[in-house]
């Protein structure tokens, strides 16, 4: 997966983080976070640097000091509206799983460079595909957010629900 961005969108003011699926479906994935958590990935995204660290550095910072790596990371299920993610993370006793929010999932991968992955039940309970213009093409990033952007508009976080 991409990380496309992080958006909030009105009228609900709700924070949502966007991941674009790099295959050849190219569906969108749509993940309410809260609004600390957007922080941390959008300065992060930015490659912000704050006069302190935050939260997702201090982690990042203890797991370097481990000589922990991030794996990688896997946005898990979807289930009553709630999206759960698992960091693998790869030690000295080999590597181990850790439940987290996708939101503190992804803002620590893009501080770690680490891959971002969804499972295929994910996606296809809560993914949105973008239409493709009459060329077969669905478009550069800015008609993509743009086609997400109108999505967002007529759609709740109610609909993700099972």
């Amino acid at each position: 997966m991409e990380l496309v961005g992080v958006r909030v969108e009105l009228p609900s003011s709700a924070p949502i983080v966007l991941l674009r699926e790099t295959g050849p479906n190219g569906r969108l994935l749509p993940i309410f976070i809260g609004g600390p958590e957007a922080t941390a990935i959008a300065l992060a995204m930015d490659d912000v640097e704050t006069p302190r660290p935050m939260t997702h550095d201090l982690f990042k910072s203890v797991l370097d000091v481990l000589a922990v790596t991030v794996q990688r990371v896997v946005v898990t299920k979807v289930e009553d509206k709630t999206f759960f993610a698992e960091l693998e993370l790869d030690g000295s006793d080999g590597i181990r799983s850790v439940s987290s929010r996708p939101s503190d999932a992804i803002a620590l991968a893009v501080r770690t460079g680490t891959p971002i992955f969804v499972e295929e039940s994910v996606l296809a309970k809560a993914g949105y595909t973008v239409p493709e213009d009459e060329d077969g093409e669905s478009g550069n990033e800015e008609q993509v957010l743009e086609e997400f952007r109108d999505f967002i508009d007529s759609v709740n976080p109610e609909d993700f629900e099972s």
